[in-house]
């Protein structure tokens, strides 16, 4: 079901974050806010409420007030796969007044469908963080290990669960499916949130997701986390395979960032990517961010466009490649 929902908002692993740095001593000083030309600004989403976007967004502006002098609202746009969101975005003026969470989402959206508006219409600003892809199914349920999954598929039809057609869980999940030969129904949600009720009333054997969007489950035993599509363990969870482990060459990361309308003046992105750094080494959010398993890799404007374009062109050969676009 489409919805618009506007909102008052109120992970490190040894990575090193790249991109121009400003100095140490600079950020620990700690000043007061930066001044910005607008009272209100918008951050926009295509996940529901509850799903990884939406609480990365949620988290993040709990801490970038300490950085920004403005009024952050979350406005979630769900619908066409993400596109409805970008439609916003891109219609908005290209002041600093609203801007968008990136995923591959914007990127799979624009290319599996005719939209009205594309990636290629919104201006990377910066990006944050690396985010791990997980496979995790419902605690009291009858999968043990991923082993039991596949097994599951390969014997009978599996049941398995990802966000929207235009995202990477869901490439992760036929990827997956397609490396290990097996029979599953792979079934598409508005977002995380939706996900996950699906995985715990015992309609979809797993979900493929984030840490940020399965976390209260986690802490109340709700779910298990199988595998994880991430090139290493993580460290939070060193027990669980990756996929890779299990004989898979499946490798999955997803970023995470913000974009604005196209045409977006210098100096509001450079205020957006001062803002990155400071708030990317506060210790209140860095440990907010560890306990998601969310990885910095900080973007300035220069370095996050042209890692936009690539990404692009490589998601373009992938869908051409596996048939999914002409």
């Amino acid at each position: 079901m489409d919805m618009n929902r506007r909102s008052f908002g109120g992970l490190a692993l040894g990575a090193v974050l790249s991109g121009p740095a400003i100095s140490a001593s600079a950020l620990a000083a700690a000043p007061a806010p930066v001044a910005y030309p607008h009272r209100v600004v918008t951050l926009v989403t295509h996940s529901s409420p509850g799903g990884g976007s939406d609480v990365f967004l949620r988290e993040l502006i709990r801490h970038l007030r300490k950085y920004i002098n403005a009024t952050f609202i979350i406005e979630n746009v769900t619908g066409g796969s993400g596109a409805r969101s970008i439609t916003r975005v891109a219609a908005g003026k290209p002041d600093g007044s609203i801007l968008y969470a990136t995923t591959p989402t914007y990127i799979y959206a624009s290319l599996m469908s005719r939209t009205p508006h594309t990636f290629r219409d919104l201006e990377p600003v910066v990006n944050l963080f690396t985010d791990s892809e997980i496979v995790y199914t419902r605690a009291d349920g009858p999968f043990r290990t991923m082993k039991d999954v596949i097994y599951k598929a390969k014997t009978a039809r599996g049941r398995w669960g990802a966000a929207n057609p235009a995202s990477l869980e869901r490439q992760a999940a036929e990827e997956l499916k397609r490396q290990a030969k097996v029979n599953a129904a792979i079934v598409s949600h508005e977002g995380g949130g939706d996900l996950m009720i699906n995985v715990l009333n015992g309609t979809l054997d797993i979900g493929v997701g984030e840490i940020a969007e399965t976390r209260a489950q986690l802490q109340g035993n709700k779910i298990r986390v199988l595998a994880t599509f991430n090139p290493a363990r993580l460290p939070s969870f060193p027990d669980v395979p990756t996929i890779k482990d299990l004989g898979y060459p499946v490798v999955m990361e997803k970023f995470r960032g913000l974009a604005g309308p196209k045409g977006m003046p210098a100096n509001i992105i450079a205020i957006w990517e001062q803002a990155a750094q400071r708030v990317l080494a506060d210790p209140d959010y860095k440990r907010a961010y560890e306990n998601e398993a969310l990885i910095p890799n900080y973007m300035a404007h220069d370095r996050y466009a042209p890692f936009i374009a690539k990404f692009a062109d490589n998601t373009t050969q992938f869908l051409k490649q596996n048939g999914v676009i002409r």
